[in-house]
């Protein structure tokens, strides 16, 4: 019996292109001229001092960082310190109404639906916590952050990563065999499922050929009560 449903968001619950064409773009416009206005407030500081810890650059001036975070975005580094104040730039966004949270259409039923039947929600994404309640919290369909219990990002550890789902599973303190995870990445999956856990790929697009896990073409396909698989 599935007990939690643990999901990704970047090509699971929300296009990629929101992401790639909207979030990033966005973020690298505005970084300079927003960290010129908030660099000495304590939490935007705190941020800049761990990216100096991250690049072993302690005396690193304002000037260095920012190049370094444009490189970081050039790579698409899961830095938390770029992930933390790209969250703190989209805020900004989401508050001036520039965009809202993508979600595909059959998300926010599905996991109303899930909730209501007393399956415990959660978020596992790269992008730091506070990204994904925006996201959630202005989304298409309105605030959604209610039906999630639980937020995780990579302080657990990376998705691919098979501890980070066991650091997952005992925070939720469930056993392996009740979690299932949603996403997009069989590598992602792949790491999960060496956890113990029950695995769903989406696919939006077209089947991926190389996974090994049971795929659905969106979340109206999935229904927890028959796993395990």
């Amino acid at each position: 019996m599935i007990r939690a449903i643990v999901t990704d968001i970047e090509g699971t619950t929300s296009d990629i292109r929101f992401v790639h064409q909207v979030l990033f773009p966005f973020a690298r416009k505005h970084l300079e001229p927003w960290l010129t206005r908030h660099q000495h407030e304590a939490l935007i500081a705190h941020s800049l001092d761990d990216l100096r810890q991250e690049l072993g650059q302690p005396q690193a001036s304002q000037a260095e960082l920012i190049t370094a975070l444009y490189a970081f975005m050039d790579q698409d580094r899961k830095s938390p310190a770029l992930k933390a104040l790209q969250g703190m730039i989209w805020r900004d966004g989401y508050l001036n109404g520039d965009f809202t949270g993508d979600l595909y259409a059959d998300v926010p039923p599905a996991l109303r639906a899930w909730q209501q039947r007393d399956i415990i929600l959660c978020v596992y994404s790269s992008g730091s916590v506070a990204a994904q309640k925006l996201l959630f919290g202005y989304s298409d369909a309105g605030d959604l952050t209610g039906l999630f219990s639980h937020w995780f990002d990579t302080h657990v550890g990376g998705k691919r990563e098979v501890t980070s789902y066991r650091n997952i599973q005992q925070q939720l303190g469930l056993p392996p065999q009740e979690l299932l995870f949603l996403s997009d990445i069989h590598q992602e999956l792949d790491a999960a499922r060496s956890a113990g856990w029950h695995t769903l790929q989406l696919v939006r697009d077209q089947p991926d050929t190389g996974s090994t896990h049971r795929q659905v073409a969106s979340f109206a396909e999935i229904n927890p009560e028959l796993l395990p698989i």
